[in-house]
């Protein structure tokens, strides 16, 4: 069914590309599931298997109000629990739930792998399977990096980093969900019949490595605010209007002047919030008092990721000389507990990605 929502998302657009009705859009858009659940329960009919399909609010799935991005905030869990007491196989909407004024509410991106993983908490499950495109959680990118391997098993808390900086295997929102509700998550194919990748609590890996992954994002813009007064204030009269803006800002770097008077800051932002950050700053450019600003959207995040970073001294080290070696200049640096981010330009991405992986012991043997 690929490319149905699409076309759905499409039609609303074609009508009013802008001022359209939230709820009413959520309508059109959460259709495309009933089609799909109404079809599958049909299959499984037709295989001997019983089954009936459900609807997100047939299935107790209770949300916030935020039309196109809603949260869920309750599941009942006796609709479909009665249903597997019957012997049947309950086929429920993925990415769609109730709000409360009872209009139908859709959960964006990807809300499916999130449905999935409440309605797991909800009923207790043993283990909730994301089946996808892909065979598991790799240590890198195998299209790029050949030598990359599948991981037996990765942590909730490192799952999360990767999905936060750039692995397309699960969506942050479901992960976090399943490391809250402690709901073991398997990812597995699609079209292979094989084992895939456990995400689970860090007490089920035995044995951590230093670094289980590297990741990286090409969904970055880098914005240099030039010649502002290094004074008290200056980084609030940046970074206000742009939260105001619902514009996230990730790393953040400030160089001071020789005489200590003036900054250049620099930070980052989503490529497509790269223009309207532009455009809110250059309203805001008497207030801030710089000179100019500089930006780039040819740059790349790569992060070097493991739950072994706690206890394990110089992997920044590694990380900056592994970089140094190849040539490599670094444009910003981030860091977490389990997670060391570095900005570079994007067209190092693939020998960083490499050079990485290697010095970090991750090749396949």
């Amino acid at each position: 069914m690929a490319g149905t929502t699409n076309q759905l998302v499409a039609w609303v657009h074609g009508l009013d590309a802008a001022g359209y009705d939230p709820a009413e859009y959520d309508q059109v858009v959460s259709s495309g599931e009933q089609v799909t659940i109404g079809l599958l329960a049909i299959a499984l009919q037709k295989l001997g298997v019983p089954a009936r399909s459900f609807l997100g609010w047939q299935a107790g799935v209770r949300t916030d109000a935020a039309h196109g991005k809603a949260r869920i905030v309750a599941i009942d869990p006796g609709p479909v629990m009665s249903c597997l007491e019957e012997g049947k196989v309950a086929v429920v909407a993925g990415f769609q739930g109730i709000g409360p004024d009872g209009r139908v509410t859709t959960l964006g991106r990807g809300g499916s792998d999130t449905s999935a993983v409440a309605l797991a908490a909800a009923l207790g499950a043993d283990r909730c399977d994301i089946y996808t495109d892909v065979d598991g959680v790799y240590t890198t990118d195998p299209r790029i990096v050949a030598k990359a391997r599948k991981l037996e098993r990765i942590t909730y808390e490192e799952m999360l980093e990767m999905a936060s900086v750039g692995a397309k295997v699960l969506e942050t929102r479901s992960v976090a969900l399943a490391m809250q509700h402690r709901v073991r998550v398997q990812v597995l194919s699609s079209f292979e019949d094989k084992p895939g990748t456990l995400v689970v609590d860090e007490d089920e890996i035995v044995e951590s490595q230093v670094v289980s992954g590297i990741a990286y994002s090409r969904n970055e813009a880098r914005i240099t605010v030039q010649q502002v007064r290094d004074r008290p204030g200056v980084a609030a009269a940046i970074f206000g209007p742009l939260a105001e803006a619902n514009i996230n800002v990730d790393m953040i770097v400030q160089s001071v002047s020789r005489d200590g008077q003036f900054a250049n800051i620099t930070f980052t932002v989503a490529k497509a919030d790269l223009a309207r950050a532009q455009a809110v700053l250059e309203r805001a450019k008497e207030r801030i008092g710089y000179e100019r600003l500089v930006t780039d959207s040819n740059v790349v995040k790569v992060s070097v990721i493991g739950v072994g970073m706690r206890s394990h001294a110089g992997i920044a080290h590694r990380m900056f000389q592994t970089l140094a070696d190849k040539g490599i200049n670094i444009q910003a640096i981030s860091t977490s507990e389990i997670k060391i981010s570095v900005l570079i330009a994007d067209e190092y991405t693939e020998l960083a990605l490499r050079a990485l992986h290697s010095a970090y012991g991750l090749d396949a043997p």
